[in-house]
């Protein structure tokens, strides 16, 4: 038993007796005393503010199909902004460069990274 509770006097409940067996065994099962158990599933209906009755399920399915939505979303805003920013600024730093430098062709020459395997534009 926990420390903080071991001078704490018992108390009795009223329970069937079928209910009381299958409560022991999942208090051994978990290796817990019976008031450590009892505890420890109370503070965890408290604390994700959900009833015992109430089925998880459902619930954890909507809540893995908001979180997919969210990412697919996340992506697509991605892909907005390399599209619309990065690559737009992009071609005018290059046409800059050119204009800075009309000798030397930016289109033609081989970037850095595009030798390096590791630059997500090597797979393209």
């Amino acid at each position: 038993m926990d420390e903080e509770y071991k001078k704490e006097k018992f108390e009795t409940l009223k329970i069937k007796t079928s209910v009381a067996k299958k409560f022991r065994r999942f208090s051994r099962a978990l290796s817990k005393s019976q008031s450590m158990t009892l505890l420890s599933r109370v503070e965890f209906f408290e604390m994700n503010s959900i009833s015992p009755n109430e089925m998880m399920g459902p619930k954890m399915e909507t809540l893995e199909n908001l979180v997919k939505k969210r990412i697919n979303a996340v992506i697509a805003i991605l892909k907005d902004i390399e599209k619309n920013k990065v690559n737009p600024t992009l071609g005018i730093l290059e046409s800059l460069m050119e204009a800075a430098d009309p000798k030397n062709n930016y289109e033609n020459r081989i970037r850095d990274y595009e030798e390096d395997d590791i630059h997500p534009d090597f797979y393209k």
